[in-house]
């Protein structure tokens, strides 16, 4: 089992910037060797996978995330983070942080606004 609990959304002004944070409890294994990654939701809308990263560190955006958007994650301190930048009014969403190996894990999600 793991635990996951993001932080760090908010509103913020268009062109503005956001670092999300996921911090990780449970299963010390599954933590270490499980794929992680950001997703979020808008209303209305399908979840949809904004950016994953391996254990090893090797990380996969997609196509809105590529360029403003970075992924990372500190297995010393069990955390992932997303750092968000020249954020648009269209990545309002809640942005949810997984776990993926064995079994798929998420936590509650954390609101992100972007004003215009």
């Amino acid at each position: 089992q793991v635990q996951l609990v993001e932080s760090g959304g908010g509103l913020v002004q268009a062109g503005g910037s956001l670092r999300l944070s996921c911090a990780a409890s449970g299963s010390m294994l599954a933590i270490v060797n499980n794929k992680m990654g950001w997703y979020r939701q808008a209303p209305g809308k399908q979840r949809e996978l904004v950016a994953d990263i391996t254990s090893g560190g090797s990380a996969k955006y997609v196509d809105f995330a590529k360029g403003r958007f970075t992924i990372s994650r500190s297995n010393a301190k069990n955390k992932v983070y997303l750092e968000m930048n020249n954020l648009k009014p269209e990545d309002t969403a809640v942005y949810y942080c997984s776990s993926m190996g064995a079994g798929t894990y998420w936590g509650q999600g954390t609101q992100v606004t972007v004003s215009s």
